[in-house]
């Protein structure tokens, strides 16, 4: 029998029918395939190129800083909006990578990770029947929150003949005038396609012709395998119409430690702080103070992790393209996006990306994520565990052992 609070739960997360949907998805799916299939072959290793976090802890110098400065008496106290070292670091840092002028005192605000500042954003800007453009396959939690506040989310395509770019002149009269915030996340998960300054000027056009936020989610904006690294607001008139959200995660193993920064135009940047301070309170001073270190070091800590990403990558590329796949190397992020066979020779079809991960999963014990949004593709993620080079190259000649038994049809 169903508890008084069954009728209480608010529409947004399903109101009388939460909890009750037996849909299984996709991650879940992922999860039970690989239990399945640990079981039915407890001999095989399964390789895990699913999972999209960094596969190593932060560095040395990083976590010995952490270790002192949480021992501090003085680093106990709530962070609010963030610790002044830690924002000056973060100018600093982006001057040095993107070669962006930034103020901390009114350009730059510390995040508690990027989903969270995403989660806040909208809170900012929209009212009901508000737009925010989300771009797919991609992130969602931005759309979600947008849904949650009454607001409307309208899906622009990431497609392949197009470079994975959205095509913002497809929007309507109706739609850009409702429009408060635009999407935009480079070098991208899933596809691994990174912007270019051309887009980028387009982008920015656009939202100050039609009054628009461009909020550019930039966790993988270090990763870059091809020239320089990029910032929008690097671009003329970037920080008039966009923020960036920046992290800790991608581009020095430190993803657990929920630590990123918000930065551009200034009124946006002070509308998250006001209401991020009625949201949380700050996150750890120690952490913000080993972020300051890793920043400092970012010339001997993002190089060496952009190299093997790069490395695990090209060897990926490599593989699949001898197999057929139309693979071509991604110039930022650590995923490898490729459109699925049509079937095995003599054996399976595959009507979606779901059956071909399932079947990787199942017959080769080879974890990847299907997309369905727009065509069928597999994301393989160069994040799998192997801690020396001699391990590397053991996980990706077995990969392509596994994977050369089969012929694919395309």
């Amino acid at each position: 029998m169903d508890s008084y609070l069954q009728a209480m739960f608010a529409e947004r997360i399903g109101g009388a029918r939460f909890g009750k949907d037996t849909t299984i998805y996709k991650f879940e799916k992922i999860k039970r395939a690989k239990a399945a299939a640990r079981k039915a072959k407890p001999g095989v290793e399964l390789i895990d190129m699913g999972v999209g976090e960094p596969d190593d802890k932060a560095f040395p110098q990083v976590i010995s800083t952490l270790a002192i400065e949480a021992d501090k008496l003085e680093n106990r106290f709530y962070a609010d909006n963030g610790c002044q070292e830690f924002k000056v670091a973060a100018a600093k840092y982006m001057k040095e990578l993107y070669g962006v002028d930034l103020n901390p005192d009114t350009e730059i605000v510390h995040s508690i990770g990027s989903k969270s500042a995403l989660s806040l954003l909208p809170s900012c800007f929209i009212n009901p029947g508000d737009i925010t453009v989300m771009t797919v396959p991609g992130y969602p939690v931005m759309g979600t929150w947008t849904k949650y506040l009454g607001g409307e989310v309208v899906n622009l395509p990431l497609l392949k003949e197009n470079g994975f770019l959205p095509q913002l002149e497809t929007l309507t009269a109706d739609q850009r005038k409702r429009c408060k915030l635009i999407y935009l996340n480079y070098p991208n998960n899933p596809t691994g396609a990174s912007a270019t300054p051309e887009f980028y000027d387009k982008a920015i056009a656009f939202a100050r012709e039609n009054n628009i936020l461009l909020v550019v989610d930039a966790p993988y904006a270090p990763l870059n395998f091809k020239g320089s690294p990029l910032s929008i607001l690097s671009r003329p008139g970037g920080k008039e119409v966009a923020i960036e959200l920046h992290s800790m995660s991608k581009g020095f193993n430190m993803t657990g430690w929920r630590l990123g920064w918000v930065a551009g135009n200034a009124d946006a940047v002070k509308a998250f702080a006001t209401v991020k301070d009625n949201a949380d309170s700050g996150q750890f001073l120690a952490i913000q103070k080993a972020a300051i270190k890793a920043l400092g070091d970012q010339a001997n800590i993002t190089p060496a992790i952009c190299a093997k990403y790069s490395r695990r990558l090209q060897a990926l590329v490599e593989t699949l393209r001898e197999l057929g796949f139309d693979a071509n190397m991604p110039e930022g992020s650590f995923y490898l996006y490729v459109q699925i066979p049509k079937g095995v020779k003599g054996g399976m079809r595959f009507a979606n990306a779901e059956e071909f991960s399932q079947w990787l999963i199942t017959e080769k014990l080879i974890s990847t994520v299907p997309w369905d949004d727009v065509g069928h593709f597999v994301r393989f993620s160069a994040t799998f565990v192997a801690p020396t080079l001699e391990e590397e190259k053991r996980v990706l000649d077995e990969v392509k052992a596994r994977l050369s038994d089969s012929v694919f049809e395309f």
